[in-house]
């Protein structure tokens, strides 16, 4: 596998946290995986296992590389100063490194270089996002030793949203040709993209949840790669993201002050009044007997923070309590603090990221919002139900996959969703939830179901397997 981060060793997002537990899962399936990344300034672990050279349009390096073996995972690194060992992973706040297609080309014809130069017959090369969005097109073209017999390649887009768009001119530095200007290769709009080049040139191409292989097919929600991928529709295949039971297990989570399961739930209370202490909600019986509702995300439109927007004086009336744990564009961040401070008994606000709060806010709320505008898989809701915290979630992506709307009628399901995005829907929504909440053993249902869903990586590795296989078999065809 090739990416551009990996859990623990360096992480922006999900895309970490699935690189950290896919390989793992299918070591445990009795697979062999080595995962190739940068050696980011962070990066402190790995043992020198030698050098390569590396040709990059007219620029040749040598590279050290390093390695670790993790829960049974070999982790490479490729050292490259001056490409890697910044303070940021891509860019200083919501600017990106102008040279990063330079940076990730290299990554890319680095590890393509390194798999070659170990012997292996590797039967997959799996990239993943447009970082290694030009793995599939060198493995092709650039590796001497796979020409006659080259790996099967698969591409994952975690997020179609991201898609490595640079200028053509870069096409010679990167040492590619200008026949690569095509519509079927990698021009965009006269430009170029590294994530078009993975869909283009992988034999299969994955996406990180069933619902969201259908959504980027589509005009709304295929943000201009829609034709591109319908395409190649017989080709793609949609895979739920699992998550991560060592790191996520109530019964044996560190972090939370009194561990509990679904048969034994008086561990909640008192992860619940944890949470109420680190947000400054506390003071009254009032407030430790409503409902609290919990969000842990980054505070953008694509999280849907304009519909909350829109709803931040309807919020505070409701019988309910608010906490956020995120960070973000600065207005959304000035909008919830100034929310809290004028309602201090209802709404608790942090900026930033606290990885051991995190748990207990997943142990400790009623429920969990998630009010994406698009989400391709989305981990927190897995969390959620895991730890008997009902989602409130916009039936879109992966929210749709994992969360099952509680029936009316039956009172049978993991949470209630909303289809359309709007802020009367939201409420609606919010609204079912907290009336539910009222009737105890139905709500007791309620999570007993969700915290029964298994979401491990197990079954998910299962999947990929398959389509590993489906694509050697594919390419022995081609071949």
């Amino acid at each position: 596998m090739v990416a551009s981060e990996v859990h623990p060793f360096a992480k922006t997002g999900g895309l970490a946290d699935v690189l950290g537990a896919l390989p793992r899962a299918l070591v445990k399936l009795g697979h062999h995986v080595d995962v190739v990344m940068p050696k980011y300034r962070t990066v402190s672990a790995g043992q020198p296992i030698g050098q390569i050279t590396v040709t990059l349009g007219g620029q040749v390096d040598v590279a050290d590389v390093s390695a670790v073996i993790d829960r049974g995972v070999r982790v490479v690194f490729i050292t490259h100063p001056a490409y890697f060992e910044r303070d940021y992973l891509y860019g200083i706040a919501s600017r990106d490194y102008p040279d990063n297609p330079e940076r990730f080309a290299f990554l890319s014809k680095a590890a393509l270089t390194w798999a070659a130069s170990t012997g292996h017959a590797y039967d997959v090369v799996h990239a993943h996002d447009w970082q290694a969005g030009l793995v599939p097109l060198l493995a092709r073209r650039t590796v001497p030793e796979w020409q006659t017999n080259p790996p099967a390649t698969v591409f994952t887009i975690h997020n179609l949203a991201y898609q490595g768009v640079f200028d053509a001119s870069w096409l010679p530095r990167l040492g590619l040709g200008w026949d690569l200007m095509r519509i079927d290769a990698l021009e965009y709009w006269s430009r170029i993209s590294f994530l078009k080049g993975g869909i283009v040139f992988s034999g299969i191409i994955t996406t990180v949840s069933p619902r969201y292989a259908q959504e980027i097919q589509t005009a709304e929600l295929g943000f201009g790669f829609d034709g591109i991928l319908a395409s190649r529709s017989a080709d793609l295949v949609g895979i739920l993201n699992g998550i991560d039971y060592d790191q996520w297990d109530p019964e044996r989570d560190v972090n939370l002050p009194v561990p509990f399961s679904a048969s034994k739930m008086a561990g909640k209370a008192a992860a619940k009044r944890r949470v109420l202490e680190a947000f400054g909600l506390t003071g009254t019986t009032d407030i430790r007997r409503r409902p609290l509702v919990a969000m842990i995300s980054r505070m953008v439109d694509q999280k849907g923070f304009d519909l909350l927007d829109q709803l931040s004086e309807a919020l505070p009336a409701l019988n309910a309590s608010f906490v956020l744990l995120g960070s973000g564009e600065p207005r959304y961040e000035e909008r919830w603090k100034q929310l809290a401070e004028r309602h201090p008994n209802r709404v608790g606000v942090k900026i930033g990221f606290d990885d051991e709060l995190a748990h207990v806010i997943e142990g400790g709320a009623d429920m969990f919002l998630m009010p994406s505008r698009f989400e391709p898989c989305g981990l927190n809701q897995m969390y959620s139900l895991r730890y008997g915290t009902v989602p409130i979630v916009h039936a879109t992506g992966g929210l749709f996959d994992t969360v099952h709307d509680v029936d009316r009628g039956t009172g049978r399901g993991t949470g209630f969703t909303f289809v359309e995005h709007s802020p009367v829907a939201l409420l609606g929504a919010l609204g079912r939830a907290l009336e539910m909440f009222e009737n105890r053993p139905g709500w007791r249902r309620i999570q007993r179901a969700g915290m029964r869903e298994d979401f491990s990586w197990d079954a998910s590795a299962r999947e990929y397997v398959k389509v590993y296989e489906r694509a050697i078999s594919a390419n022995r065809v081609g071949a």
